[in-house]
């Protein structure tokens, strides 16, 4: 295909295939467009990721890339691969440096005809709440090292158990919030200075928190199932462990680097550095991976809670009234001990999802009680001037992904080609003829996360619903958006 010179072939109208070369353990599998792979093939480098992470030791089935693939550091955005739990490896380039970067979908029984009126003072109350941008802290008070490690280690329970949210939020939460083998004993001392002030915090660059009207249902038994309806004010929060799970990220990948050269793994790129899983080096990771995404579900439940009280607060309303809930919150940023079916048994992995979101298939025994019969929600958020889709799991993506979907549209320009292209443009106020009331720390971040910055989000949800491996439900239409 075109002039590259990677070997791709089409399996079907969404699916194409590396096979084996050089020292590929196993095929590379990318789900995509005619068109968006014609751009993958001219750029060449996410492929050539793909390519890489197929020759970690232990990799089972394929290196996997979703539609919104993109460069990223080791593995692509966007990609998805599986290591036998016993001989395989470990890789922080497959979790990226926001460890548990995800999604977050409360709802309220307010409709867009009654949040019109005081949606400016709602984006203005919600900016003012939730600190944003870099190095943003203090949302609540300082928290102490003894409470910073009793977040990493206990999850979302601990601060459910402080006054925010509600226990029947922890069953709508992946892994109920907590990851069992998360060891604070293993975290540096900067990475616990960076982490005491953070907690219920957006941070800068993608990261946000927008109010969003339900615009389109597409399976209205589903939709139900999950509580939503046309008409309806959702709120969808996306951030991670700010500093404190980059600074794990960094450190380990020190760490990885000379665990790779001490186990002699033989891999193309040093970014893709890893260890064992087995060994002590990948166990402390593994470890200290599990703190910080145990601190972003406890940073999005702060968040998430701080935003039901500016809701309250707005429209003069009591908890009842305004029937906020959590519908769910899924990583999008991490890797898992899971079991999958491999060939005719069924095997203990590791899971990376680097820009990729979990996607179960309904009954799977992981999914909350009220979700079992549908499958688990998926979110997958587009730009802050289109829409973000709500999606659910299916059977096939157990079958072919390890029950993985894409995670967002994917950036089409580099942060600086977005700056380059916003120079002396009113942003805010495009946006706001678009119906959308922003408000961010800087002008820089606006330009940096525009809407022309990525992909339609559509076109990368529908090859994945054309799949068969996460199906639409709803679209959300964001009207208020607060960024770093």
């Amino acid at each position: 295909m075109g002039k590259s010179k990677i070997p791709i072939e089409k399996i079907d109208d969404n699916l194409f295939e590396i096979k084996p070369f050089g020292g590929m353990l196993k095929p590379g599998r990318i789900y995509a467009s005619d068109e968006m792979i014609a751009g993958l093939l001219e750029e060449e480098a996410p492929l050539q990721q793909v390519i890489n992470v197929a020759h970690l030791p232990g990799i089972e089935k394929y290196s996997l890339a979703m539609p919104d693939i993109h460069w990223g550091y080791g593995f692509p955005i966007g990609g998805v691969a599986a290591t036998d739990w016993k001989e395989g490896v470990i890789s922080p380039g497959g979790v990226g440096y926001d460890i548990n970067c995800g999604m977050r979908l409360a709802a309220t029984g307010l409709t867009e005809s009654e949040v019109k009126k005081r949606l400016q003072k709602l984006v203005e109350e919600l900016f003012k709440t939730i600190p944003t941008g870099v190095g943003a802290s203090h949302a609540i008070k300082k928290l102490s090292k003894n409470e910073l490690k009793k977040v990493a280690q206990e999850g979302v329970n601990l601060v459910v158990e402080q006054g925010f949210g509600q226990a029947e939020d922890i069953e709508v939460i992946e892994e109920k919030g907590k990851m069992e083998f998360a060891d604070f004993s293993v975290i540096s001392q900067r990475a616990i200075e960076r982490g005491l002030d953070q907690l219920g915090t957006l941070g800068s660059g993608n990261h946000f928190l927008e109010i969003d009207v339900v615009d389109k249902i597409y399976d209205e038994e589903k939709a139900a199932a999950l509580g939503l309806f046309q008409g309806q004010i959702v709120i969808l929060i996306h951030t991670g462990s700010r500093g404190f799970g980059y600074q794990i990220c960094d450190d380990y990948l020190k760490v990885m680097s000379k665990a790779a050269q001490k186990y002699h793994l033989n891999l193309p790129d040093r970014q893709l550095a890893a260890a064992p899983i087995q060994s002590q080096e990948g166990q402390d990771y593994f470890a200290a991976m599990s703190c910080a995404a145990n601190f972003a579900w406890s940073n999005r439940q702060v968040i998430m809670d701080l935003a039901r009280r500016v809701f309250k607060k707005v429209f003069n309303l009591s908890d009842a009234d305004l029937q906020f809930r959590l519908i769910y919150d899924v990583s999008h940023n991490i890797a898992k001990k899971e079991e999958h079916q491999i060939g005719d048994k069924k095997k203990t992995v590791c899971v990376h999802r680097k820009g990729a979101t979990r996607a179960l298939a309904p009954n799977h025994p992981l999914l909350p009680e009220k979700y079992r019969t549908i499958g688990q929600p998926v979110l997958i958020p587009g730009d802050m001037g289109r829409y973000s889709f709500v999606c659910i799991g299916t059977e096939k993506a157990m079958e072919e992904t390890f029950g993985s979907t894409c995670h967002g549209a994917g950036r089409l320009l580099s942060r600086r080609q977005a700056k380059k292209a916003g120079a002396g443009r009113n942003l805010i106020k495009e946006l706001s003829e678009r119906g959308v009331i922003i408000q961010a720390k800087g002008m820089a971040t606006v330009a940096e996360e525009m809407p022309e910055a990525y992909k339609d989000v559509q076109s990368v949800v529908n090859v994945m619903h054309n799949s068969g491996i996460s199906l639409k439900v709803a679209r959300l239409k964001p009207i208020g958006v607060i960024k770093g």
